[in-house]
């Protein structure tokens, strides 16, 4: 390696002066500080055209960074060719052997070779590159596979099947194969052409759950579409997943996929959103704030069916959520949002995971409201999860269960009247058969307390001063009562404030922040959402601010440290509910104080009080906090803790 300009340029502009060690050292340790420029005779760089395959391993590496990102490009083909049944099969991680079969539209023998050209595409024609409406239109997906891999296509569109292979980039001519129908792709050796790539790979194992997820996902974008994922390493097909063409509406054909792929759990206790706002509509299913996880990795999100990692759609879903979780907790969704495509810029990443919205305040806005709106109309539902965690907490290990049928009140008569007590000499008579009877509902509960009555039923125990047992017409439901007066003052104090809005206190001397000009520009373009939470922030000259006006129920704040706070939260999200999040911390806080205390004694009338307002409370399902604030346990489960059932 030759540095002939070294010994004339400056330490401070020689790259090698800012490594401990010198040039003759870092060479015998291997080490490549810099990569010699090609030079004409003058010295000058040279500006060269590189050939064919070396692009192609460029693209490649930016389009196929693993074996996921290979299945994906060829399955999202396969979509874009109206196939209605797709199968994967992999072998060693997808590391040997990726081979996608589809029943689409298929290539013709002409086709073939042009497939393999790079920006070749059937999907745009160019004209305008935001009227995007299919998964793929870059044309680079199979020439960049072709270029790291030994790739084999099949096809038949009409007429005869053709079959054309890719090695390195060099193709082979076009010959006739046997092929009912649509498409098939195989792709052996992935990365044989860049060995260095799969150095990077991780293990067998690993890449296989990668390229599984990939498979999921796909599938709940396209309920209609049949998807089956196999693992044929060592010659034995072994199915991984399978997801069967979902019939009926958007909605029950959406809800059939994802209790398929997520599971009956989730379908259970999510609630369909259907919202259409400025152009834009939100479809889907989110999770009841009862049913969080503890990581976000229940969350899909996808923008005309094409899934994305967005990090606002994501702040957004997690702003949606945070006045009904903890910090720690992460809601469960899966949703789509739905736009004209001349307003979303899927044109960003080769991969096409992240999007870009001509108006993201409106995108952000709706997902806000949609889900707010979901939850609150929700009421007090909570999860059926909370119930089962109940059950198996009280099942033991080995019950003996054995069936029976439950008596009929005349049933319950007779074999009361069999019990009865006989008459004894010196004792008194024994009652009659209809004393030990099963007492009337009408006579056994209050006139004005029927347990059908009422959702959360009727009050009829008070254990441990703390938990209120009422009776349902299918069950019992058990009612923390302090969780649930809190947050049913929560929701008062809350209303009180939007009526009145929060007040502002001014600052008498404006406390004066220094930020740099990429931050103070950030903070000022938020500057009108903070003032509806009574924070005022105004430019102070250059790049500093001034905070005018803070929320008077925050009392003194550091106003430095909350600004560096809400900066952090708009990098990470694009938008900050810091303040909004403290203002209701400390309403929660308030809440807590006012409500009931476990061990106070509560009066009949009272517990039924709490039952009905809890009813008519959105969101009374869940403490402050996220904790369900009542289990409620169904007649048919509480029978089968006694192996009745």
């Amino acid at each position: 390696m030759a540095y002939a300009t070294e010994t004339a340029t400056p330490a401070r502009d020689n790259p090698v002066s800012f490594f401990p060690d010198s040039l003759a050292t870092a060479t015998a340790r291997g080490m490549t500080l810099h990569t010699p420029k090609i030079t004409g005779a003058q010295g000058r760089p040279v500006i060269r055209q590189l050939d064919e395959a070396a692009i192609n391993r460029i693209a490649a590496g930016e389009v196929v960074e693993r074996p996921a990102s290979a299945v994906k490009e060829l399955v999202e083909n396969a979509l874009d060719a109206g196939a209605s049944r797709i199968q994967v099969d992999i072998a060693d991680g997808g590391k040997t052997l990726i081979r996608v079969t589809d029943d689409g539209c298929g290539m013709t023998a002409e086709d073939l070779p042009l497939a393999l050209s790079r920006h070749a595409t059937s999907k745009i024609d160019g004209s305008d590159l935001l009227d995007i409406r299919s998964f793929g239109f870059r044309g680079e997906a199979l020439p960049s596979l072709g270029a790291v891999g030994r790739l084999t296509i099949t096809s038949r569109a009409e007429g005869d099947a053709a079959q054309i292979a890719c090695e390195g980039s060099r193709l082979s001519p076009v010959k006739p194969a046997a092929l009912t129908r649509g498409t098939v792709v195989e792709l052996r050796d992935l990365f044989f052409a860049t060995p260095a790539r799969l150095k990077f790979l991780r293990s067998d194992r690993a890449e296989l759950q990668a390229v599984t997820e990939v498979i999921r996902r796909l599938a709940m974008a396209e309920p209609l579409v049949g998807f089956t994922l196999r693992d044929v390493t060592g010659g034995e097909a072994r199915t991984l997943f399978r997801a069967d063409p979902a019939s009926g509406d958007l909605f029950d054909a959406l809800g059939s996929r994802l209790a398929s792929v997520i599971g009956r759990d989730f379908t259970d206790n999510a609630l369909r959103i259907d919202a259409e706002r400025d152009g834009l509509r939100l479809q889907g299913y989110a999770a009841l704030p009862t049913y969080s996880r503890g990581s976000s990795a229940q969350q899909y999100l996808f923008v005309n069916g094409r899934p994305v990692l967005d990090r606002m759609l994501y702040g957004a879903l997690r702003a949606a959520y945070f006045d009904v979780l903890s910090r720690d907790r992460h809601p469960a969704a899966v949703l789509n949002l739905i736009a004209d495509p001349q307003r979303v810029d899927v044109n960003v990443h080769p991969a096409k995971a992240e999007v870009r919205f001509r108006e993201p305040d409106a995108a952000r806005s709706l997902i806000i409201t949609a889900l707010k709106s979901a939850l609150t109309g929700a009421g007090h539902r909570a999860s059926s999860t909370v119930g089962t965690a109940t059950l198996d907490a009280f099942r033991p290990e080995h019950v003996r269960v054995y069936q029976m049928d439950r008596p009929s009140p005349a049933s319950f008569a007779r074999a009361f009247a069999f019990q009865a007590p006989q008459t004894l000499e010196g004792f008194a008579e024994a009652p009659q058969a209809s004393t030990f009877a099963p007492p009337n509902e009408e006579k056994a509960q209050p006139h004005d307390e029927q347990p059908k009555a009422h959702p959360l039923g009727a009050a009829r125990a008070h254990l441990h001063e703390n938990y209120i047992v009422a009776q349902t017409a299918t069950g019992i439901v058990i009612v923390d009562q302090h969780a649930a007066h809190e947050r049913l003052v929560y929701e008062r104090l809350k209303r009180q404030q939007a009526e009145t809005g929060i007040r502002a206190q001014a600052l008498l001397i404006p406390e004066i922040v220094d930020l740099s000009p990429t931050d103070a520009a950030r903070l000022l373009d938020a500057a009108p959402a903070l003032a509806e939470v009574g924070l005022t922030i105004e430019p102070f000259g250059g790049s500093a601010v001034a905070i005018r006006e803070t929320p008077a129920i925050l009392g003194p704040v550091n106003g430095a440290a909350l600004i560096r706070d809400i900066l952090d939260e708009l990098a990470d999200s694009g938008d900050s509910t810091l303040v909004r999040a403290k203002i209701d911390a400390i309403l929660s806080r308030m809440a807590c104080h006012g409500s009931v205390r476990s061990g106070r004694q509560m009066r009949p009338e009272e517990m039924n009080a709490l039952l009905r307002e809890m009813e008519a409370t959105p969101l009374s399902g869940q403490c402050n906090h996220g904790r369900p604030t009542y289990v409620e346990l169904s007649l048919h489960d509480i029978e089968r803790l006694f192996g009745r059932r």
